[in-house]
């Protein structure tokens, strides 16, 4: 689930990162700190809403963390019936329109936000108080210190540490996207049949050709700072026998993904926004022919055009 699913620049020089630290609130950095322990180590199961791109949907979700292992089930209520199930962030099966496409990605481990790494890249501090879903919480914010990331806003509860509503706001403080509990219940533990998929729910394998590669033959001549590569993989499409290339980066809050597939004259470079996700398509020349890369996730267009016009092959790079 985002604690969110769902956060100057180091380049200043080693001395500027305690003098930015120093701008935020350590108690906002100690209830970030509680918020990982408690996805992590609380049980819980509840109803949410969520809001993304001005359209709206409502979810039941089971959360298990039971001898290290946390198993978790979403269901949506609104519309055609959608279903993930996940254990320790794997995706396990998927049903409806979220099973199209659907693959395993070599290293989808979940993510532990890491307050101390945060504060490098967001200014994090304290803002009041609210209420949601009948619960007391705080509200946390993690403004961005450059222009490569969005903003949150983070209502903590007060009791347990998790999160009953999250905000990503850009730099104009538009909402582009919001979750919501509007029911949390931490004192029934979810049941084996709670986390039981329906038949519906659809197994996800690895894709047949794909492996795990330390990097997956590209790189980029440029990443927004604190962004680091955290996978990569290379699959063989089973129409045209064309390897794709997938490269994921994380800066402990964010995550983007790069595509790179070659191709002949087809497609046409693309630059869509669509709430907080981004996808930029550009060609690329190369030595051994066309390629397009394709950047996609929740990072500002303009952030995303730069790294697709900055990717290279990882052996043109190794010779120069």
């Amino acid at each position: 689930m985002r604690a969110l699913p769902l956060l100057a620049l180091l380049f200043g020089g080693c001395m500027s990162v305690p003098v930015l630290a120093a701008n935020s609130s350590p108690e906002a950095g100690e209830w970030l700190s509680k918020l990982a322990q408690a996805e992590q180590k609380q049980s819980y199961q509840g109803a949410f809403v969520y809001e993304r791109n001005g359209s709206f949907s409502s979810h039941d979700i089971w959360h298990r963390v039971q001898s290290g292992k946390v198993s978790e089930r979403l269901l949506q209520l609104d519309g055609a019936s959608q279903e993930i199930v996940r254990v320790d962030g794997k995706v396990q099966c998927v049903s409806g329109a979220l099973a199209d496409g659907v693959g395993a990605p070599p290293d989808a481990a979940a993510r532990v936000l890491d307050p101390l790494k945060l504060i490098i890249w967001y200014d994090l501090s304290m803002a009041g108080t609210s209420r949601v879903a009948g619960r007391d919480a705080v509200i946390v914010t993690l403004t961005p210190r450059d222009q490569h990331r969005y903003a949150f806003e983070l209502h903590l509860d007060r009791e347990t540490g998790l999160p009953l509503r999250s905000l990503m706001l850009n730099d104009k403080g538009q909402l582009l996207e919001r979750f919501q509990m509007t029911r949390l219940d931490t004192a029934n533990l979810p049941s084996d049949r709670d986390l039981q998929p329906s038949a519906d729910c659809k197994p996800v394998a690895p894709e047949p050709g794909a492996k795990s590669e330390s990097v997956a033959g590209w790189r980029s001549d440029w990443l927004p700072p604190g962004f680091e590569l955290i996978n990569s993989a290379v699959r063989t499409d089973s129409a045209d026998k064309r390897s794709i290339s997938s490269l994921m980066y994380d800066d402990g809050l964010t995550r983007f993904s790069v595509f790179l597939e070659p191709i002949d004259d087809k497609g046409t470079d693309t630059r869509v926004q669509l709430g907080p996700t981004a996808a930029v398509s550009r060609h690329l020349n190369t030595p051994s022919g066309k390629v397009m890369v394709t950047v996609v996730g929740e990072i500002p267009l303009g952030t995303a055009e730069r790294v697709a016009l900055s990717m290279r092959p990882q052996d043109i790079q190794a010779r120069q």
